[in-house]
């Protein structure tokens, strides 16, 4: 990929974070923190997890994903409370964004919006889960997630019952402000595809797809103007801002807005020094997933929750 010029926007910018502040302290092994918890999986997990049946449409779903402000929800039985499948917002880009479960929609619903998005769950949630009990350790999670490359972890009593969530944000939060003297550059993605300004939902949602990543930065005349994710996509549908702009009702008209709609205003970033500690600190502040690493004015790359776990994974 060819660099992205950013050299508009001053080096000083309050938006741009880097290495410096960060604890004074000397290094932290992440095995230190580890061992305060070892055997108690609870102690980082989410314990007001949110479920859903499998009887429920794909709206309400996606409504519920979206007020809660979380993208990932266990399906589970509605008597028994026991785990059946888990759903996530990039099922949903799936569905609509031209992946294998588009087929869902196109032979099934004709293509229909209307009528797919009433559809039952269970249709499209992910049947096979990866969950652990409530007795595991820590370390046994991020293994299991970063192994199957999965961004959640339902967590089950002894009846197989959902009781918590373990996820990637659970870990940034875990991570946060540790000095690791382990430098962004070290596992930061580069060669970053981007979007332009202009690309349509629809087209943005097929390369995330294609490239099986949930953020899409995006550009304008070579400027990085911000990034696009698989929950922007979910919102924009669980809101009701797609069925405004439907006539026909097919699903492709309501993602022919650019995707200039959704992104946020304001781009935080930070440079390849700094330290991981540092990022995760940055991420968990801010509410997001990502942060886009810019070097002498240029993207280089991204560094993301997924290589925050995969960074805990290896140092362990």
């Amino acid at each position: 990929m060819k660099d992205v010029s950013i050299k508009e926007r001053p080096r000083k910018d309050p938006r741009a974070f880097t290495s410096e502040s960060v604890l004074d302290q000397g290094p932290v092994q992440f095995h230190d923190r580890i061992s305060q918890h070892e055997g108690d999986i609870m102690s980082i997990a989410t314990r007001d997890v949110v479920t859903a049946q499998p009887t429920t449409p794909i709206i309400d779903a996606l409504k519920t994903m979206t007020k809660g402000k979380f993208r990932h929800m266990p399906i589970t039985d509605a008597g028994t409370n026991r785990l059946e499948g888990i759903i996530s917002s990039f099922d949903v880009i799936d569905l609509f964004g031209g992946g294998d479960k588009s087929l869902f929609v196109e032979k099934k619903f004709k293509g229909n919006l209307l009528a797919s998005i009433n559809a039952e769950i269970r249709g499209i949630m992910q049947h096979e889960v990866h969950s652990l009990p409530v007795t595991s350790d820590i370390g046994r999670a991020f293994e299991l997630m970063t192994k199957n490359n999965v961004g959640s972890i339902p967590i089950v009593d002894r009846n197989g019952q959902v009781v918590a969530i373990c996820t990637e944000r659970d870990f940034l939060g875990f991570m946060s402000g540790l000095k690791t003297d382990i430098k962004v550059r070290q596992y930061m993605k580069e060669g970053v595809e981007t979007a332009d300004y202009s690309t349509s939902l629809w087209n943005a949602a097929k390369i995330m797809v294609k490239g099986h990543f949930k953020r899409l930065p995006v550009v304008k005349d070579g400027i990085l103007v911000g990034i696009i994710t698989a929950f922007d996509i979910m919102k924009y549908i669980g809101e009701g801002e797609a069925f405004e702009k439907l006539v026909t009702g097919n699903v492709h008209e309501a993602f022919d807005e650019p995707v200039s709609s959704l992104i946020a205003r304001d781009v935080v970033w930070t440079d390849p020094e700094t330290d991981l500690g540092k990022a995760a600190e940055i991420m968990n502040e801010k509410g997001i997933g990502s942060l886009p690493v810019i070097e002498n004015g240029e993207l280089k790359g991204i560094i993301t929750e997924r290589d925050i776990l995969i960074a805990l994974a290896k140092h362990t």
